[in-house]
């Protein structure tokens, strides 16, 4: 039953003063069985008030507008969660009857848009490679690892090598990409195969073995099983989402779940910076001044769309990563 404590810091800086900026945040982590929010601490430059609701798939959700004048714009969530293990699926049911009830709940709300692929050109050699790799008289929930496994043996992890804006045809040219391009992949094979699947958001946090995209934000599946229910599984680390998941939203894809997205009056050039740390609640968090103004603080940056295609990029990173292991 691990405590984690989690700062998630997001900076918007604009190249002049803009104003009426209007905000949608998914920054609440999800309350269930498997965790529980101890302490939820929200701060927002110019402290606008924050209305919350619970959307259609039952995420909270946070709207704020930030009216006064401005160059930044800075958003620091700060959690204190518990997180409990989850039972395995027993799996014990005869794996026809368990497709079976998947195949009744086709046209059931809310099923229905966990269960509808997205197109894509490289469609037909995804099929075929699903077609290749299913085994007969598999379960549901074992075709699920299996297809978890075949993308973590089959995809390189390369953080920078694709953006929030790159789609699943780049991803399965690649053959590269990070955590969130792994969990659309997988929910697109599961849905193919019929079995219903969602995106989450979230985050990993650190443990002795190490794990790809640990101490950061992290996007996994969410599998339906029959006569179980939902179960987190992780391409990226190839392995069930367990209590060092921490989940804070569901849906149909990165667009449904985005922490901070929003629109403001003004000069449309700015930086977007992200920072997140996740720690177990005995050590000591830091707390810099200007939360995000250390180097080491910042996860990601975005600042102006990139000038190269995802393949060239990719041929950018591995050339980098060969130099840096001959030095």
């Amino acid at each position: 039953m691990p405590e984690f404590k989690i700062q998630h810091i997001t900076r918007y800086t604009y190249e002049g003063i803009v104003r009426d900026s209007a905000n949608q945040i998914i920054l609440f982590p999800l309350t269930d069985v498997a965790q529980e929010v101890l302490k939820h601490d929200l701060t927002i430059t110019g402290n606008p008030t924050v209305d919350t609701h619970t959307d259609y798939y039952g995420n909270e959700v946070g709207s704020f507008t930030y009216l006064e004048k401005h160059s930044r714009l800075v958003i620091n969530s700060e959690v204190l969660v518990v997180t409990h293990p989850k039972e395995l699926p027993p799996d014990t049911s005869p794996a026809q009857e368990q497709w079976q009830k998947l195949n009744s709940l086709q046209y059931i709300v809310p099923y229905i848009d966990f269960l509808k692929p997205e197109y894509f050109e490289a469609l037909p050699e995804l099929i075929n490679s699903i077609e290749q790799q299913k085994q007969e008289g598999e379960t549901p929930y074992q075709t699920a690892l299996r297809f978890t496994e075949y993308i973590y043996n089959n995809f390189d992890y390369v953080p920078g090598v694709t953006t929030v804006e790159s789609t699943l045809d780049e991803v399965w040219k690649l053959k590269a990409g990070v955590c969130q391009d792994f969990a659309h992949l997988l929910i697109q094979i599961l849905r193919l195969l019929k079995i219903p699947a969602r995106y989450v958001s979230g985050y990993i946090c650190p443990n002795h073995n190490g794990m790809r995209g640990e101490g950061a934000t992290h996007a996994w599946a969410e599998v339906y099983i029959p006569d179980y229910g939902w179960i987190g599984i992780d391409p990226t680390n190839n392995c069930v989402a367990n209590e060092r998941h921490v989940r804070l939203a569901v849906g149909r894809n990165f667009s449904d779940c985005s922490p901070v997205k929003g629109v403001y009056k003004g000069n449309s050039g700015h930086m977007l910076e992200v920072k997140v740390s996740v720690e177990y609640r005995n050590q000591a968090m830091a707390q810099p001044e200007d939360p995000i103004a250390a180097d080491s603080f910042i996860q990601a940056t975005e600042a102006e769309p990139f000038t190269t295609n995802s393949y060239r990029r990719y041929q950018e990173i591995m050339l980098m990563q060969q130099q840096q292991q001959q030095q």
